[in-house]
């Protein structure tokens, strides 16, 4: 498949992921053609647009990272979002916060006490901001 056709699909599904972050998100607000809501860690101001094409610095958060769905030592996080790709495991992000978080927390794994009860907490403030998909 030419590289063009693979960055589509892909930037596709990333607008599909971070239009779900939005929708489910019981602090997102739609107006003027974009969703706006908070970081899930540091609550600065972010945002996309109602097509998905995220604000500058804005990123897709998978609260429990991709990489601790084959450890078992997440499993009781896991339980709480079934897939990695589930609405309840995504949040919009500031990158900064969510890059920082992928060296840190989600690069130690869930056998680091610290990492897990970070990613928990994380996890936590998500479910409290759920919303039910609205059609």
């Amino acid at each position: 498949m030419p590289v063009a056709a693979t960055w589509t699909r892909l930037n596709t599904r990333l607008r599909t992921l971070l239009l779900l972050a939005a929708r489910t998100d019981a602090r997102a607000s739609v107006g003027g053609g974009h969703w706006r809501t908070r970081c899930l860690h540091c609550r600065t101001t972010i945002g996309i647009t109602v097509s998905g094409e995220p604000w500058p610095g804005t990123s897709l958060e998978h609260v429990v990272a991709r990489s601790w769905f084959d450890q078992p030592k997440a499993a009781a996080l896991i339980v709480m979002v079934g897939v990695a790709d589930d609405a309840r495991n995504l949040a919009l992000a500031c990158a900064r916060c969510n890059h920082q978080k992928g060296r840190g927390p989600d690069a130690n794994g869930p056998g680091d006490p610290h990492a897990y009860q970070i990613v928990a907490s994380l996890l936590a403030a998500r479910l409290a901001r759920w919303r039910e998909l609205l059609d």
